[in-house]
């Protein structure tokens, strides 16, 4: 995954809460054998909707989307994540995010900012009062601003989920930074032990 310093740029206002994984990519998406094109199925069922949020011109290249309470509950669905991730957005801003799904964004490397209800609340008016507002996210600083209304807050992220970010590591690149040791104990394998495929 690509490393993650600063998110920086216009938000969706997602004013909804209890945002679920099948609400966010419904599951006859799921069937696709690719990982890719799953921006066309995010919020799919809402976007029939001419008045739904994604369907409205002045949020267009928007790349932080701000969701209410309980965002991602439900099924396990890394498709969840991709689908918000291929259709454009760094980061979910949300009072409140399901485990797993919080776990999927930080593996797959969309950030998920937790801010206050009060925060989140605030920063939805304002984006919906001015979409072209510029919302920073410092993944170094865990910090979330908006500086042209002196909005600011910090975010908490776990310091080794911080480093995945800032050194863009998934799972097989924290596995990686161990290969010397990795070769070392392949090399001083018993000649009885199974071969290595």
């Amino acid at each position: 995954m690509k490393a993650v310093r600063i998110v920086s740029g216009t938000a969706v206002p997602l004013d909804r809460t209890d945002v679920d994984t099948d609400q966010i990519i419904p599951s006859d998406w799921l069937k696709r054998v690719e990982r890719t094109g799953f921006e066309k199925g995010l919020f799919s069922e809402w976007r029939d909707d001419r008045e739904f949020v994604l369907n409205q011109e002045q949020y267009t290249g928007a790349n932080i989307l701000i969701g209410g309470l309980n965002f991602g509950t439900g099924s396990s669905r890394e498709h969840a994540v991709w689908a918000i991730q291929q259709y454009g957005f760094d980061a979910v801003v949300s009072p409140r995010f399901a485990d797993i799904f919080r776990n999927n964004c930080t593996k797959n490397g969309l950030v998920p900012v937790t801010v206050s209800d009060e925060f989140n609340a605030k920063l939805m008016a304002a984006v919906q009062a001015d979409p072209t507002l510029e919302i920073t996210i410092d993944v170094e600083r865990l910090t979330v601003e908006a500086p042209a209304i002196g909005l600011e807050t910090t975010f908490p992220l776990d310091s080794a989920v911080q480093e995945r970010f800032l050194e863009g590591l998934d799972d097989i690149g924290l596995t990686l930074r161990h290969e010397s040791d990795i070769d070392s104990f392949e090399a001083g394998r018993k000649p009885w032990m199974p071969a290595q495929a």
